[in-house]
């Protein structure tokens, strides 16, 4: 048999499992990569001593994998490759050339005599194939033809690329221009017209040649058009303007005509004596740019969420309606709503539903109002109406009963209806101000009122609500400076043990000594420290000097008493509230069981399991927990398992009504509480002789009020905690 099998061509359509047509042909004098794939070293060696020539180079390797591993890494103009390999035959590196477009040829090597290996070699894309054994000057041959024919192949893609690149930028500057390209005859008739025109007017270049442009300019530009066109009026410079073409296409319910909005440039086109023979026209469609116009005016002046006017164009609104109402000695109401728990609904439901309740509560106000009133969203959930033209204040209160009435169905959310409810104040103009940004402030103070007295309702301005916001907003103000001023004290009242007849504990009682004010009430600034957000400083400085005063009586040989602290409900809102206590105590060689740390039943009532939790820690860490205010709260019974506490505190309230011998079913229902869970209980705001007579014969020993102390200053509680025992008897 022949040693060779002779040069098989190619496989049609080898190319296009090349690499890229980008692709740069070798320049002169560049190397020639050639890898060699072959298990058998010594042939490896001698074909790259056969093959050499000035200019190549040669990698090998053994396997696929480690082909692979160095294809990954390099480019080759041809590969030398063994049929049969260790790790797979010579089909598989083939079939990964194919899948990423490679563009080295390959030259297949094998043993194998069947005509169908050299035929599945070629099909998986191999540019030639030789049977071993063969001469090399046959492989010499067949390497020099791959690599002329490799060349030939990267000149030819080179030279596609090149007119394809060409061919599409004459497309894309001819046949897909952004710009609707056109030149007029003198009539103003189109004598040619580029293809932009059918995707933007929907006209074809055919049905348009040879008809006078005007035909496409809407009716209420057409003027405009025609002066523009005008032979005698057109200059060397030409003209630039906007007009708006009608489309062929979309034709309007009304009777009009779609339309597109065009930048239009004009040109005159002139002969050698400068005369106009015709115009050169680009026109680009600025439709987009005219509706991000007015989105950016919408943003601008609306709301995004409702689409109602914002605090801006309500503003301008309120302002004009303000001049008229002057001219003409009208009256016109401003109201500010405000939607009540709308926090609770983002908390529970999500923004999503919060959002859409805004928005429907948006429909069913707006649906109250006359033609001429304005509804805005300011933001949030805050909302402000004005009425123009009203005849007497009362004309608003009949649009305020529209809303509640309007407002009085549940919104049917995700998970639940909801029933919203509003609180509203109303400016009247000009009684109550004469501009927009007063009689706004106004009306916010009035509203803001009908949130402090229980939400639901609405208010009109007096001038004493105005008073009343600027004394509170000066409280704020000293309040926020208090504690850095040393504004703020601790009081001290006893709590009476009759059975043991001593002092055994005291409560300390914050007090706010106002330098020009005096002391107030810790029911006005206690709140509004809540609300500011500056509890949770107030109560570490309580804290601090509690344990402080406590370890003095301590030293003193008080070693028994125990202090009893409140705590806020935002106290418990802290993750270190555990943390900050135990410091305290540390700090001061106090005992966990020496401090007592006061909580609302509206607090325990919150069914927080981050609450209760803290509760946990407290007790476990030695702490006392007492119920401040029990039995004004509801279903108490089923907390006091859940929260772990050590102590029931009589709300004064129902000590007030035990007068003489009469007992209250409500303390006596108390204190058998306190005996069955086993818990310590205090009566709190004990004032007379025969309401702690009346307590002792119930079963509470332990009480405190006016009838043993008024709350004093820490001097006055040494005072009491030395006097011999027979003080505190009844």
């Amino acid at each position: 048999m022949g040693n060779t099998i002779g040069k098989i061509m190619p496989v049609p359509g080898k190319s296009s499992f090349l690499a890229p047509i980008a692709e740069k042909p070798p320049e002169p004098g560049a190397t020639c990569r050639i890898l060699i794939v072959d298990d058998d070293a010594p042939l490896r060696h001698t074909l790259s001593n056969a093959l050499s020539k000035t200019g190549r180079s040669f990698d090998d390797c053994s396997n696929i994998a480690d082909a692979i591993f160095l294809l990954e890494r390099n480019a080759y103009e041809l590969i030398l490759l063994d049929y049969l390999l260790p790790d797979a035959t010579g089909l598989v590196l083939l079939d990964w050339l194919a899948e990423r477009r490679r563009g080295e040829a390959v030259i297949m090597i094998s043993g194998e005599d069947a005509i169908e290996a050299a035929i599945g070699a070629l099909r998986h894309g191999a540019d030639d194939y030789v049977r071993k054994p063969y001469h090399i000057a046959q492989l010499q041959r067949a390497v020099e033809s791959a690599l002329h024919k490799t060349t030939l192949e990267r000149a030819n893609r080179l030279m596609s690329q090149r007119l394809r690149d060409s061919e599409r930028l004459h497309r894309y500057l001819v046949e897909s221009a952004p710009d609707l390209i056109f030149t007029l005859d003198l009539a103003g008739c189109f004598n040619y017209i580029n293809p932009r025109v059918e995707s933007l007017l929907g006209y074809s270049r055919e049905a348009l040649m040879h008809c006078p442009f005007v035909s496409l300019v809407v009716p209420e530009d057409l003027d405009h058009a025609q002066s523009l066109l005008a032979p005698d009026t057109l200059s060397s410079t030409g003209f630039t303007t906007e007009l708006r073409l009608r489309r062929g296409n979309g034709e309007l319910q009304d009777g009009g005509m779609a339309s597109v909005a065009v930048s239009l440039a004009g040109l005159p086109i002139l002969d050698d004596q400068h005369r106009v023979t015709g115009l050169y026209g680009v026109a680009r469609d600025i439709s987009e740019q005219k509706r991000a116009e007015e989105i950016i005016t919408f943003q601008a002046y609306y709301d995004q969420l409702t689409h109602l006017p914002n605090r801006v164009l309500f503003k301008d609104r309120l302002e004009l309606a303000i001049a008229q109402a002057q001219r003409r000695m009208g009256t016109l109401a401003v109201m500010f709503v405000d939607v009540d728990r709308f926090k609770l609904v983002n908390d529970t439901f999500g923004h999503a539903e919060g959002d859409a309740l805004l928005r429907g509560i948006a429909l069913r106000i707006s649906a109250t109002l006359r033609r001429g009133d304005t509804l805005a969203r300011l933001g949030g959930d805050e909302f402000i109406i004005l009425l123009p033209d009203i005849s007497q204040p009362e004309d608003a209160e009949t649009t305020v009963n529209k809303i509640f009435q309007a407002l009085s169905t549940p919104f049917n959310l995700s998970h639940s209806d909801f029933r919203a409810t509003v609180s509203i104040g109303i400016a009247i103009f000009p009684r109550d101000g004469t501009g927009a940004e007063e009689l706004t402030r106004h009306a916010d103070i009035a509203m803001y009122q009908i949130k402090r007295s229980g939400k639901n309702g609405f208010r009109f301005f007096d001038s004493s609500l105005n008073t009343h916001h600027r004394e509170r907003i000066a409280l704020e103000n000293d309040l926020r400076s208090a504690l850095e001023q040393g504004e703020f004290e601790l009081y001290y009242q006893p709590q009476v043990d009759l059975s043991r007849s001593r002092i055994i504990g005291t409560e300390a009682l914050l007090r706010w000594k106002h330098p020009a004010h005096g002391f107030i009430n810790p029911a006005i600034f206690i709140p509004l420290a809540e609300e500011l957000g500056l509890i949770g400083e107030i109560s570490r400085w309580v804290l601090e000097q509690a344990c402080h005063q406590l370890a003095l009586w301590r030293h003193d040989g008080h070693r028994d008493l125990r202090m009893s602290v409140n705590l806020s409900s935002h106290d418990f809102d802290n993750r270190n509230i555990i943390g900050i206590v135990t410091d305290c105590i540390t700090r001061h060689d106090l005992p966990p069981t020496s401090i007592e740390l006061e909580i609302t039943e509206s607090m325990m009532m919150r069914d927080d399991a981050g609450v209760a939790a803290k509760v946990r820690q407290l007790r476990a860490a030695g702490f006392g927990v007492a119920i401040d205010d029990f039995g004004t709260g509801y279903s108490a019974l089923a907390y006091l398992q859940k929260f772990p506490v050590s102590t029931l505190k009589i709300d004064r309230s129902f000590i007030r009504d035990l007068e003489g011998p009469q007992t209250s079913p409500i303390v006596s229902a108390i204190v058998a509480i306190a005996r069955g869970f086993g818990l310590q209980l205090i009566a709190e705001g004990v004032e007379q002789r025969t309401q702690a007579e009346t307590l002792r014969a119930l079963g509470c020993d332990i009480m405190q009020g006016y009838y043993f102390a008024y709350p004093g200053s820490a001097s006055q509680a040494t005072h009491w905690l030395q006097a011999p025992p027979e003080a505190v008897l009844l």
